[in-house]
């Protein structure tokens, strides 16, 4: 685990340092818009995306039971992720009546297909751990 945690920072630390490369060396931009779009970024996440997250968390550790918290953990973090990715499109943002070639899809019909699959499996993933669970009981009760 300390290896990947490793690996994690080192990882995010090349980025940013490329990112802050790319701000200082490139004639077209305008550092100074570009931090306070990080700012705002930072400030929109403390205020907004951590408050949601912890609240969700503690929800699911009151009212989940032990035996599916990780599952059901596991499925709202990708929900979060396939949400931030795909609310942009489902909402429209570039889409242009004079260019209909624009964000042509049903984006809001494949998202709910997409949450659908994945609490679909950890619904089944959940069921498989009860019955492993069960069969593992039931075989230590037989010797």
């Amino acid at each position: 685990m300390r290896g990947t945690r490793v690996a994690l920072v080192t990882v995010g630390t090349l980025i940013s340092a490329y990112a802050l490369l790319r701000v200082v060396t490139d004639r077209d931009a305008d550092p100074l818009g570009q931090l306070l779009f990080l700012a705002g970024l930072v400030a929109a996440h403390d205020a907004v995306v951590l408050p949601v997250a912890i609240v969700l968390g503690a929800l699911v550790a009151r009212f989940s039971p032990d035996r599916i918290r990780g599952p059901i953990r596991f499925a709202g973090f990708v929900t979060a992720a396939v949400l931030v990715v795909a609310m942009p499109l489902v909402l429209g943002y570039g889409r242009r009546p004079d260019t209909p070639s624009a964000l042509p899809l049903g984006y809001g019909r494949g998202l709910g297909i997409a949450l659908l699959v994945v609490w679909s499996a950890t619904l089944a993933a959940s069921a498989l751990r009860q019955v492993s669970r069960r069969r593992r009981r039931t075989r230590g009760q037989e010797e």
